[in-house]
């Protein structure tokens, strides 16, 4: 369904241009990188007290074209499987596996290769780094339980727009990324949960050829509504009714985990990080920026919701952490049943009506507090 090839390729043709560093600079940006985010690991750690991987790998630093490369492995691991499983549900005809299926299959994996390949490269522009959770087994057949990318360039690029110290601003970054190590490597179930309701949600996809053409009417919708500057984007347009209810549980947990990396990065304090405030009002403020061409991109691929989901999770972690303490925060994790909901996100008491108790909030308060993508 998907001629991944071509995605790499065209995503690679159409990336912009990186910032121009030299040799011996791009080495010294790489080590810092990795030596930065050994360091992280250690804030982290004593920060939230999660118990993460011990001594995990450092960093993977990679440019633009290893990211997408990256992610597109990625992709490969979670949906093929999938995309196996929904061809045999569509059985035989035109979009089955007869002989004018192969022939409308062929052409349409080239399609879709080439747009995933295109929002590959807008997002491979704009990704400071990430924790890939699914990979390809290694060589011995082991599957690896994930690993932590840095967007060398990207960083270099917004540091230099933002004027900011260096070494602060990719420790800052460092510290967000580390801190979603720590979450799927010391909660043993989140990844398996998240990857289980990804499998849901793709499952849940509606075949039918007169739910698929009210699907191409959404997007039409969707496409100028988000022109017009409305809320509208590819991702509602393109939900079932079940999707949307599982997208709702996927949504709660994902604003969970961007919004708890987002407070960590920024509550970790001046001692580490002695430039925070500056870093923070000044990103905050490039993330709000752009043009109206690039707002309606960001929308229609629901990067708006993102950047929503690291306010209202920092919030909902603030307000959790300043009433019960990082101890009764913790209690997050101990199992799904104890993840908030998309309702417990936007009002907190609630959760902690629900998992601690209304009355068992006499934790000490947690030390004072003040992408990743752009």
């Amino acid at each position: 369904m998907i001629d991944w090839n071509l995605a790499v390729q065209t995503g690679t043709r159409l990336l912009r241009p990186g910032p121009q560093v030299g040799h011996e600079e791009a080495r010294a940006v790489v080590e810092q990188l990795r030596e930065l985010s050994r360091d992280a690991q250690g804030h982290v750690r004593d920060f939230t007290g999660m118990r993460a991987a011990e001594d995990p790998e450092p960093a993977t630093i990679v440019d633009r074209p290893g990211w997408i490369r990256a992610n597109v492995d990625g992709f490969r691991v979670v949906l093929e499987p999938l995309m196996e499983q929904m061809a045999e549900r569509r059985g035989p005809g035109l979009l089955g596996g007869g002989a004018g299926g192969v022939v409308v299959q062929a052409v349409g994996s080239r399609v879709t290769g080439m747009q995933v390949g295109a929002i590959l490269a807008y997002m491979a522009g704009r990704v400071l780094g990430q924790y890939e959770l699914f990979l390809p087994p290694d060589p011995d057949g082991r599957a690896p339980t994930g690993r932590l990318t840095l967007v060398a360039p990207n960083i270099v690029h917004v540091e230099q727009e933002l004027g900011v110290d260096t070494r602060d601003f990719r420790l800052w970054v460092c510290l967000h990324e580390e801190t979603h190590r720590a979450q799927f490597t010391g909660v043993p179930w989140l990844r398996e949960y998240v990857q289980d309701q990804m499998t849901r949600f793709l499952l849940a996809s509606d075949l039918d050829p007169g739910a698929m053409l009210d699907r191409l009417r959404d997007v039409t919708d969707a496409v100028t509504d988000a022109i017009r500057g409305g809320e509208g984007n590819l991702i509602d347009a393109i939900q079932s009714p079940e999707q949307r209810e599982i997208l709702d549980r996927l949504t709660a947990v994902m604003t969970l985990v961007e919004g708890h990396g987002d407070y960590v990065m920024d509550a970790v304090g001046p001692e580490v990080v002695p430039s925070v405030e500056e870093i923070r009002s000044r990103f905050q403020g490039r993330r709000e920026g752009g043009n109206r061409l690039d707002k309606t991109i960001r929308r229609l691929l629901g990067l708006e919701l993102k950047m929503k989901q690291y306010a209202e999770g920092s919030v909902f972690v603030r307000h959790v952490v300043g009433e019960a303490g990082m101890d009764g925060f913790n209690r997050i994790w101990d199992s799904p049943e104890t993840l908030p909901t998309h309702a417990e996100i936007k009002e907190p008491s609630l959760w902690m009506d629900r998992v601690i108790g209304p009355r068992a909030l006499d934790a000490a308060p947690p030390k004072a507090a003040g992408a990743e993508t752009e």
